[in-house]
């Protein structure tokens, strides 16, 4: 009797898009196409989040419906906003939209709040014994895989008359930066203020080799298991550290509230504030970006201890909340008000394939190299904090570990793609200084 009822229910249920049935989404779907045709979109944030939030729908559950593109080139993230890019180019939204969207973006800094509570959740997600007792020998096996890359792409330049400058600031910090939110966009923000250039065409940029560099990490990931199962010194099968090294502790799971959430929201915007305070009042700290600060300051409030596990894991919830729920809303504005899909076609090149390859197989390298000589398995090592590095940051970290079946290696990825991607934007700062000078 149950079995036939759970059927029965499974077959009421249907399709579901964004959690909810067909019919429902039509709600929501016809309220966006009638203010669309007769161009009444409301302004400020409800308007925006309604129309992104259609939109995202639409092309994310397209896009994690099409096998390969799901698989390869990174679904339904990408494929929004690809889509409302396309839909800028032609002309396909109103000007109405286009203005709400951007405002949405740029001047409700929706893009600054979401930069924050994903950098807050993702940093206190790493266990603190996991950081302090790892963090000695694994941030140089990080760095080593940046200078493998670096050395890589340069050398990839010469093959193709690319400066090292431009390789750097164009190909090896957005590859290395830790995915899109947290990574490639803040890059974008930061090389503006650096240059005085515009950050759109910046990130438009990045994100094209970026997404190129995260199919590689990810045929590179496959790689490595299968020569993990031929040469098994060098691999630990899933575990990084070598015997008689470091003992790891998971935390405990705590009961987290909706206050603990938002104190954890608030933990975040303080480490923002103060990290927007050091960068205008503190002279020997003002060429280092915000962002770059607040990831010091969360990774020292994480380290000493000061945190209750309850907030911690409550920041780690409305994370959680953000990248699940609002990604998708996040990418339409991204399409709408940072990309030039001009610029992405013409990033395709065979230039670019083949210098992105180079990038992944020097980070790849230089960390399994160093990785061996701090005490690491080197395929493990190569895995985590050379290939988590060079991919697309959390989805990026799952396709990675899921391609070299190892994915209780999730915490060595978080630490690669938020506190390695940190270390990314502390550098870029004091980089695209130096060679905009």
């Amino acid at each position: 009797m149950s079995t036939l009822a759970f059927s029965s229910e499974k077959k009421k249920s249907g399709i579901k898009v964004f959690g909810m049935s067909i019919q429902l989404f039509l709600l929501p779907l016809v309220a966006v196409l009638l203010v669309h045709f007769t161009d009444s979109l409301p302004k400020g944030l409800a308007g925006a989040v309604v129309f992104s939030m259609v939109f995202g729908t639409v092309f994310g559950e397209i896009g994690d419906r099409l096998p390969i593109f799901k698989e390869y080139i990174g679904g339904a993230p990408v494929l929004i906003f690809l889509a409302a890019a396309f839909f800028v180019q032609q002309g396909w939204f109103t000007d109405r939209e286009i203005a709400v969207v951007t405002d949405f973006m740029k001047d409700s800094k929706f893009l600054t709040l979401y930069i924050i509570v994903l950098m807050t959740g993702s940093i206190f997600a790493v266990n603190r014994k996991l950081l302090l007792k790892s963090i000695v020998g694994y941030i140089p096996t990080i760095l080593v895989g940046v200078i493998g890359a670096s050395i890589m792409g340069i050398l990839g330049g010469f093959i193709f008359g690319i400066t090292p400058k431009e390789i750097m600031m164009l190909y090896v910090l957005p590859t290395m930066g830790g995915g899109n939110g947290a990574g490639a966009v803040p890059l974008s923000e930061i090389y503006e203020a650096a240059t005085g250039n515009s950050k759109e065409t910046y990130y438009s940029y990045a994100i094209a080799v970026l997404t190129i560099a995260n199919i590689w990490a990810i045929v590179v990931a496959a790689v490595l298991s299968r020569l993990g199962k031929k040469y098994p010194q060098f691999s630990g099968e899933g575990e990084l550290v070598r015997a008689g090294n470091l003992e790891l502790e998971e935390d405990e799971k705590v009961e987290v509230t909706p206050r603990d959430m938002a104190i954890g929201l608030l933990v975040g915007l303080t480490a923002y504030t103060l990290g927007t305070f050091l960068n205008k009042n503190v002279a020997i700290l003002s060429g280092i970006h915000t962002y770059a600060l607040t990831v010091l300051l969360l990774v020292a409030f994480n380290g000493l201890g000061i945190i209750p596990l309850s907030i911690k894991q409550g920041a780690g919830k409305f994370q959680s909340f953000f990248s699940k729920q609002l990604t998708w809303v996040l990418m339409v504005g991204v399409g709408v008000a940072y990309t030039d899909l001009g610029e992405i076609i013409a990033a395709i090149t065979p230039a670019n394939l083949i210098i992105a390859l180079m990038i992944v197989i020097g980070a790849t390298v230089g960390a399994g190299v160093m990785g061996h000589l701090v005490g690491f398995y080197a395929i493990e090592s190569s895995i985590t904090a050379g290939l988590c590095m060079a991919n697309r940051g959390g989805s990026g970290d799952i396709e990675v570990l899921g391609a070299s079946k190892r994915m209780n290696l999730i915490s060595y990825a978080q630490i690669s793609s938020r506190l390695g991607g940190g270390i990314i934007l502390i550098i870029a700062s004091i980089i695209f200084k130096i060679l905009a000078g």
